[in-house]
């Protein structure tokens, strides 16, 4: 692929530069007004740099940026979650961390070797090669390697070196030892379908395991959020591992395993969602629960929902001994405190009133309200059911939450942000 013939292709430059907000269906109808025009590499760079808006701010603000086919811009990470794997950032995780010390991580910008097996379009490459001396990118397609040899050099990563190649041939053939190996298998099978099992993506760490483990001191590997992290540390045992589940916006993207034979240290779980970051040395599931009946009458309660990734980790145990919060139930998920937690790392509610599915009640407690967002937690009705129980249209200022209590008694826990209790 020759990146510069095309980056010196007048015409389709200004193509690209004078329709780069337009709609890319519509411009691809228009192909042959423009014969002129490298239609297709135009309508790629134009959808590159629209995603890249959303996905790699600071990528797409940077001029001259080459952008890959649909599938590779689909599939790479976004610039929130590749943030996380630099390590600058797993060294701020650890040290958050009272369980385990610090793992010996610094300095790597003066000596460390990363190698990535499964280059793909670069970008975590691009995060994380900027603490190490040396930097490796390996990629099978040429067309990726051609458009990551342009991209890292505008991105000042001259140490940066690509090779066209098979990541696991690579891996057979090193002599050199890394500090870090990062992969970040695909999941699409022959057929381009979703895979989700470790065993079948492409390559296979599991089978990898001992080799990665031999030739680097820590691995890092990039695995389906939809993935049982317990089941993924069964199949990946190291002396040391440390679980990284990373949300955007609390949705989840990301689970990370970091991997190590060379420190031995208990297993570590770091919950991650935009920059709220909760760490523990376990993750245990039972969670304190509230010991009185739900009530106001002694004074306010306050109600939190965890984030995404620390539902995924399921380390509610930790989460009630960190914050001094209780949980209504064994599998609500929902937690209460007579205290404001300010740097809770969930939702955060103060309840305004408590409701049984009584009619008479339910008709009392919410005299005035129209329109609620509803949530369920350990609840017998769906959040459409409740709503359409309740009457109520969607959104608003207030937050109904519906139940269990671990009595068994089905509550409306109705609620407000902080600060807008007078509403």
């Amino acid at each position: 692929m020759d990146i510069q013939h095309r980056l010196n292709d007048e015409a389709t430059q200004a193509f690209v530069a004078s329709h780069r907000a337009d709609n890319v269906r519509l411009l691809a109808l228009m192909a042959d007004k423009f014969p002129d025009v490298d239609m297709p590499w135009a309508l790629q760079q134009i959808a590159g740099w629209q995603s890249a808006r959303q996905k790699l701010p600071s990528w797409a603000a940077k001029e001259g940026i080459v952008y890959p086919p649909h599938l590779s811009m689909e599939q790479c990470s976004s610039e929130q979650t590749a943030k996380w794997k630099a390590i600058d950032n797993l060294q701020l995780t650890i040290d958050k961390s009272t369980s385990t010390a610090p793992l010996p991580l610094n300095g790597l910008k003066e000596q460390g070797l990363l190698i990535d097996l499964t280059g793909g379009f670069g970008v975590d490459f691009s995060f994380m090669a900027r603490d190490f001396k040396r930097a490796v990118y390996v990629e099978r397609q040429e067309e990726l390697c051609a458009i990551a040899r342009h991209n890292f050099h505008l991105l000042g990563l001259s140490h940066a070196e690509v090779v066209c190649g098979d990541g696991v041939e690579y891996l057979h053939q090193m002599e050199e030892h890394a500090t870090v190996i990062y992969l970040d298998p695909a999941r699409r099978n022959e057929h381009g379908g979703k895979t989700y099992a470790i065993s079948d993506c492409t390559p296979d760490v599991v089978a990898l395991r001992e080799e990665l483990l031999k030739k680097a001191d820590f691995i890092v590997v990039k695995l389906s959020p939809m993935l049982d992290w317990r089941e993924a540390v069964r199949l990946l045992p190291a002396y040391y591992t440390e679980v990284r589940i990373v949300s955007v916006g609390n949705e989840c993207k990301e689970l990370l395993l970091v991997l190590s034979d060379v420190v031995a240290a208990p297993l570590r779980v770091v919950c991650i969602n935009d920059n709220e970051v909760f760490a523990t040395g376990s993750a245990a599931t039972q969670a304190k629960t509230y010991e009185g009946s739900l009530s106001l009458s002694s004074g306010p309660l306050f109600l939190y929902e965890p984030n995404a990734s620390i539902m995924k980790a399921g380390c509610f145990a930790e989460l009630c001994e960190a914050f001094g919060v209780e949980a209504v139930a064994e599998n609500s998920h929902l937690f209460i405190s007579p205290d404001f937690i300010e740097n809770f790392p969930g939702r955060k509610f103060q309840i305004k009133a408590i409701s049984s599915m009584n009619k008479k009640q339910l008709k009392q407690t919410l005299q005035g309200i129209t329109r609620a967002n509803i949530s369920v937690r350990n609840f017998p009705l769906t959040a459409q059911q409740l709503r359409q129980r309740l009457r109520l249209k969607d959104g608003g200022d207030t937050y109904i939450f519906g139940t269990t209590t671990r009595e068994g008694d089905h509550l409306l826990l109705v609620c407000c942000k902080k600060g807008d209790l007078t509403k």
